[in-house]
């Protein structure tokens, strides 16, 4: 089993979280609908540093109408991808509000910014969007139709949530850390167990 890390993406409805999900993972993906929390699970697999990962992207599927997200959602997570619309100010200015839910609920993990579908309008990556600088997080412009920099965006978005996990102090992650090594722990001896154990080999009687 491979290190565990969560990713969620947070951001106004429309702004094309999903689409850049998708876009990153093309036909590698295995998307799972949670319909009791309004979420959409993503899994996949890589390697980090010669490490195997199981990433899950969670994406809000539309529950972000409601201008908060179920604390479920935050549960764990070790990366934020923060989205915003270039075509849309409000979505830019909203960013604020989505960012300060975050912290509520997971006050130190790494969040990367995400100016998407700069397609539209090539000019706007000329332009400075003070939210990264004031909050020190990465900041790339992306666009999940022709895929500008969405592959980076996301491998530093993994990258960051397992250096997070490596280094984290919060209770619950070390706690959460813990149980997947003794998970890790009895799946390994299990398959020790397994593996030493052979069908006895017996003539039949002639």
């Amino acid at each position: 089993m491979g290190e565990k890390v969560k990713v969620i993406c947070l951001g106004d409805s429309a702004v094309g979280k999903s689409k850049l999900v998708e876009r990153f993972l093309m036909d590698g993906y295995k998307p799972q609908q949670l319909s009791t929390y309004a979420l959409t699970l993503f899994k996949y697999d890589t390697k980090i540093d010669e490490r195997d990962v199981n990433v899950e992207f969670w994406d809000t599927a539309g529950q972000e109408r409601f201008s908060s997200m179920h604390p479920s959602y935050y549960h764990s997570a070790h990366a934020c991808i923060l989205v915003f619309d270039v075509t849309r100010k409000p979505t830019y200015k909203n960013l604020a509000i989505w960012y300060k839910e975050l912290r509520e609920y997971r006050e130190d993990i790494p969040c990367i910014l995400v100016a998407n579908k700069i397609d539209v309008d090539y000019s706007v990556t000329k332009k400075s969007f003070n939210f990264a600088k004031k909050y020190h997080m990465p900041f790339y412009f992306v666009s999940a139709s022709d895929g500008t920099n969405v592959v980076k965006v996301f491998r530093e978005a993994i990258r960051l949530g397992l250096d997070y996990k490596d280094n984290s102090t919060d209770f619950v992650d070390e706690v959460m850390k813990e149980l997947e090594n003794m998970e890790d722990n009895e799946s390994k001896s299990l398959a020790s167990t397994s593996s030493s154990i052979s069908p006895s080999s017996s003539k039949d009687d002639q």
